[in-house]
């Protein structure tokens, strides 16, 4: 099951759409973006979008509010830009600073109004730009691309229509090839339809005319010369469909027997590892009895030695004790 798409409303015409068709900070959907003209503050130098088409407003809304709560700002201690509403630096500049540690020199404008991020990917051709410098090259690197794109296109364009137009001249004479051979194989067919073209339009068909007779003979003939190809035709597809359903049942027959053989194979192997482990235990069992015969006979010996022995101490005892008289 799918998962739902989540849509989001436009803030002008407040149509919903997905999140990736809207555009970032002020939510506009395509037809919105399209119908208001985009223009850069006057104060903070940023891009955006009038909120009509007969606006005359070059502030965005967060310097309009900025006016209205700090009053008219000065120009920033590093950039320039005049958008310092609390202090000597702008709100953009205060928070690099905060961030990056102290303004260094760019290398595009040679004022102390960049900052460096540390890291290498961040930089514009290898070079430290400030934010204005960025958007600067942004905006030419963009144009430039464009150009490209608009030249690789009329390219195209005059690519596919010369390639259209040849291959409109392969196509007639493709055509102009394929109703030559047509007429050739065919044996005469448009001749005798203009044949019996002329006949009716002289408004007296004669069955017994000899152009008449001539016609109907040369359209049987070409009929049954066709209808020759025709079965000849069908007599090469039934082979081949013979052939493919033979080539099919030895294919068949082939895996058939190739499974059966190793499922033979496999019951043979289970087969002996079955008798391995038969005899395997069979002869651990052998073992076992035999170790336990083994004992017992050696516990007999000894039992047997330590009788002799014991005899052979008893009688020696009674011969070497004194008589009494």
């Amino acid at each position: 099951m799918s998962a739902q798409v989540v849509l989001f409303a436009c803030s002008k015409c407040f149509t919903r759409h997905e999140f990736h068709e809207l555009s970032p900070g002020q939510n506009l959907c395509k037809e919105c973006r399209g119908a208001y003209p985009i223009v850069k503050c006057t104060y903070c130098r940023s891009e955006f979008q009038q909120s009509s088409k007969g606006s005359t407003s070059t502030i965005c809304k967060k310097c309009e509010q900025n006016v209205k709560q700090y009053g008219k700002p000065s120009a920033c201690e590093y950039c320039n830009i005049i958008a310092a509403f609390i202090g000597s630096k702008c709100q953009r500049c205060t928070n690099s600073e905060l961030k990056y540690g102290p303004a260094v020199t760019c290398e595009q404008c040679k004022q102390r109004c960049a900052f460096d991020r540390q890291d290498d990917n961040k930089k514009i051709d290898g070079k430290l730009l400030c934010w204005l410098c960025t958007l600067s090259y942004k905006r030419a690197l963009a144009k430039a691309r464009q150009v490209e794109t608009e030249r690789r296109m009329a390219k195209k364009r005059s690519h596919s229509s010369d390639k259209t137009a040849q291959q409109q001249i392969k196509e007639n004479n493709a055509k102009k090839l394929q109703r030559n051979e047509l007429n050739k194989g065919s044996s005469g067919v448009p001749e005798i339809a203009e044949k019996m073209a002329r006949v009716a339009n002289s408004g007296s068909i004669d069955p017994n005319s000899s152009d008449h007779v001539v016609a109907m003979t040369q359209l049987k003939e070409t009929i049954a010369s066709l209808q020759k190809k025709l079965t000849l035709k069908d007599k090469e597809l039934l082979q081949k469909d013979k052939m493919i359903t033979e080539l099919k049942a030895q294919h068949f027959t082939a895996e058939t027997e190739l499974r059966n053989k190793m499922k033979e194979e496999e019951r043979m192997f289970e087969s002996k590892v079955d008798m391995l482990n038969q005899k395997v235990a069979s002869l651990l069992k052998e073992i076992a009895s035999l170790s336990k015969t083994t004992k017992r006979r050696g516990n007999a010996v000894k039992n047997e030695n330590s009788s002799s022995q014991a005899a052979k101490d008893s009688g020696g005892s009674g011969t070497d004790s004194p008589s009494t008289n």
